[in-house]
């Protein structure tokens, strides 16, 4: 299947995309340091936003669609009205770099994952919550369940831990045997969370128990990223050079999306279900127009 659009996007290598809530705007972010909206549709550009230092990693839409928070190397986490991209709170926890961010479903709360195995909590209106000491290595992954009484944090060293807020006492130790943690993100309401072990395995934990309610092998695959869709019917998942589309109860593939670069950097599906979006190290950003896959 042919991308419906290919566009270059940023300066060096694209890191995050991100949908905005009503599914009308693209939001990208890279090495460059820059955050780029693009109109959906035309996917012409609209605007930057400046001020971070150093290459955006990290994006994140707040669930009401007022705030951008965007998680940089230049070790702060940045919340900026959406879309008209006014400054609204620098957040910083300590002097390293935000691998990810993310906010609770409830849109109370905004969390980051940085180097020094820290997870920072803030409320949205920039007061801190909690700031989580998950050990020595760097984090890379970090998600709060939708009620935000729940923070999961994964990185270096494979294992994701998972603490209850704003105490931040440890609820879950899951144990797993990959080299890093690559992907987290908390689905049916809250009653399972995915993880990815980077070229490892996608496992779906049950959060009444903690136990794996289901694994998938994925060494073959070599999978880098991974992304659920809005209705959590699909996984899109980032290996060398492609895009699979498999289905959440089964893993079976119902679609594969050719890349023309080996690395696959972010991937973003529309909260309508309507678009698919691919960045790669070529910093373009691919378009695919979805059918009705499952």
């Amino acid at each position: 299947m042919e991308a419906s659009a290919i566009f270059d996007a940023h300066e060096h290598y694209v890191l995050s995309l991100v949908f905005s809530a009503d599914s009308q705007i693209l939001v990208s972010s890279g090495m460059d340091g820059s955050i780029k909206l693009w109109s959906v549709d035309v996917w012409q550009h609209l605007r930057t936003f400046e001020g971070h230092a150093r290459s955006v990693n990290a994006l994140a839409i707040s669930p009401d669609g007022r705030l951008l928070a965007s998680g940089s190397s230049d070790a702060t986490v940045r919340l900026w009205s959406f879309p008209g991209g006014q400054l609204v709170h620098t957040l910083q926890d300590r002097k390293k770099s935000v691998t990810d961010v993310t906010f609770s479903g409830d849109g109370r709360l905004v969390a980051a994952a940085s180097h020094g195995g820290r997870a920072p909590v803030w409320a949205c209106d920039g007061r801190p919550v909690k700031a989580i000491v998950a050990g020595k290595q760097n984090l890379s992954n970090v998600a709060l369940s939708p009620d935000g009484q729940l923070l999961a944090t994964a990185g270096l060293g494979g294992d994701i831990t998972v603490r209850s807020l704003p105490s931040g006492h440890v609820v879950a130790a899951l144990a797993t045997t990959a080299a890093a943690a690559g992907w987290l993100q908390f689905i049916g309401g809250g009653r399972e969370l995915v993880s990815l072990g980077v070229q490892k395995d996608v496992v779906m934990w049950d959060t009444a128990t903690w136990q794996r309610s289901r694994t998938y092998a994925m060494e073959r695959w070599g999978v880098r990223s991974l992304v659920v869709s809005p209705d959590e019917a699909l996984l899109g998942l980032g290996m060398r050079g492609m895009v699979q589309l498999r289905s959440t109860i089964d893993m079976e593939l119902q679609a594969e999306l050719s890349v023309s670069t080996p690395v696959v950097s972010a991937i973003a599906f529309s909260p309508d279900g309507q678009w698919l979006a691919v960045a790669a190290a070529d910093r373009r950003v691919r378009i695919w127009r979805l059918r009705r896959w499952v």
